[in-house]
């Protein structure tokens, strides 16, 4: 895994500022390296206008003190609101509020009176709760104003772990430091956080290695190894037969699946479809092969040919016992198979059946309903998986099958299902998570818009 695209959520983000300090560094330098790059991205973009800089209680309002005694040290002119008194500030915060020389005032909707740009400092990636109080007034007032927030961390009353919104308004820029969080990928939270920097403060590379995240921004390099080389010598025999169950009268999201796996590289691929169904399939497709199954079992002497060696179910094959029999008959060849919208809904009613029956190699593509009736979660999008994920250590199980699930890491929940049947996952959701045998989560952060779109879940799309 590439360390660079590591996601820390609140607890690891906290364990890695502990370790830093256990290793030399003063927390009050570290403070000083995270509020010194907001107020340097702030230089980059915008020209010198008056800045008020919204401070909350702990680490992230000292950061704020940080950014707003460095834009003043640029003859900028700016004004400091602060959420509690000045004197109930503790450690750190403190220590950097003492350094402050310019004016603070309570922090309500008037102080933004004169502002062009607005600092949001108040809290951080850490909060659990809802935005109450003064802190969110004076928040609603700035986006009401339509003044520039720059966000420090997160924007305030976005939860960091699993990017939900908890009260708080968009920002045009938010710097973080040392690794992103989930919640800045994961819808609401990428919308809010707008353009999002990544600041160095410091941290040790050997820190990374003490946390071991296993939530990771998806990149090339954590799947391209896994990529078939092609030979030189190799030829339509070598690259792969594709066999794809094609549905009837639904036929259109078959044809589409088919169509992509042979542009993604199969070197063939088949559609097996019901006998009725074949002069339609027929006549829309000309490289892939049609087979037509006109009796009983047909499927399973067809699935006999090991020369077949990827399989697909599910685009519109109908939800029903059909489907769940077919399903069963492609997972017990232990080849690899993809399981796809109605072989998954087929099996709502009894998902362990699904779950015992896949012994080889298995990705699942199911849409945000479709995940929800397989697997019997409820709760905010991303967050479906709070009390039926419990952790490895506790040794908890969810039916005969033991639990080895990180502990509440409610964003992971398409990782946490991967470990219900040891397979992969990819999440059709406008942040697109997905999960791996290995327990490795990434986070699709550029999904592209043509896919929200009928279909847009099948066909192959080139990168961007």
């Amino acid at each position: 895994m590439n360390p660079l695209t590591a996601l820390l959520d609140a607890q690891q983000m906290k364990e890695s500022d502990r370790l830093t300090v256990a290793s030399g560094i003063a927390g009050v330098a570290l403070m000083e390296n995270a509020g010194r790059p907001v107020a340097q991205e702030i230089q980059k973009r915008w020209a010198r206008c008056p800045v008020v800089v919204l401070c909350g209680p702990g680490s992230n309002g000292g950061d704020g003190f940080v950014a707003a005694r460095r834009l003043a040290e640029a003859d900028w002119p700016v004004r400091i609101a602060l959420l509690v008194p000045r004197n109930s500030l503790r450690g750190d915060a403190a220590y950097h509020a003492a350094l402050w020389r310019g004016p603070v005032e309570p922090m309500t909707p008037a102080a933004l009176d004169g502002a062009a740009l607005v600092v949001d400092a108040i809290f951080g990636a850490g909060l659990s709760r809802a935005l109450e109080g003064s802190a969110a007034q004076t928040l609603a007032a700035a986006a009401a104003r339509k003044l520039t927030i720059v966000a420090v961390d997160v924007p305030s009353g976005l939860m960091g772990d699993t990017g939900a919104d908890m009260g708080a308004v968009p920002a045009a820029l938010t710097i973080t430091c040392f690794r992103k969080k989930p919640g800045h990928l994961l819808q609401p939270g990428r919308r809010l956080c707008g353009e999002l920097v990544v600041a160095d403060i410091g941290t040790p590379e050997s820190v990374f290695e003490q946390v071991s995240p296993n939530t990771f921004e998806n990149d090339p390099a954590l799947w391209t190894h896994a990529l078939p080389a092609l030979q030189v010598d190799g030829n339509k025999y070598t690259r792969g037969h594709a066999l794809v169950w094609g549905g009837y009268p639904t036929m259109g999201a078959a044809r589409m699946a088919a169509r992509a796996a042979a542009r993604s590289g199969a070197g063939l691929t088949t559609i097996a479809v019901p006998e009725v169904a074949l002069p339609v399939y027929a006549a829309a497709l000309t490289s892939i092969m049609v087979s037509a199954l006109a009796a009983p079992g047909d499927l399973e002497r067809l699935l006999a040919d090991r020369r077949y060696s990827g399989l697909l179910i599910g685009p519109g094959a109908g939800v029903g016992d059909a489907t769940r029999t077919h399903t069963l008959e492609m997972l017990n060849t232990r080849r690899a198979t993809v399981l796809d919208a109605d072989a998954l809904s087929s099996f709502h009613d009894d998902p362990h059946l699904l779950f015992g029956a896949i012994a080889g190699p298995c990705v699942i593509t199911p849409h945000e309903g479709e995940f929800v009736r397989l697997f019997d979660v409820a709760g905010d999008k991303l967050c479906r998986a709070s009390e039926r994920c419990r952790c490895r250590d506790k040794g908890q199980r969810y039916g005969n099958r033991r639990s080895r699930w990180p502990r509440h890491r409610q964003c992971q929940c398409a990782g946490n299902s991967c470990h219900r049947w040891r397979g992969g996952c990819t999440r059709r959701h406008p942040a697109r998570p997905f999960g791996s045998r290995d327990g490795a989560i990434p986070c699709i952060r550029c999904r592209c818009l043509a896919a929200r779109r009928r279909g847009g879940g099948i066909w192959p799309r080139a990168a961007g």
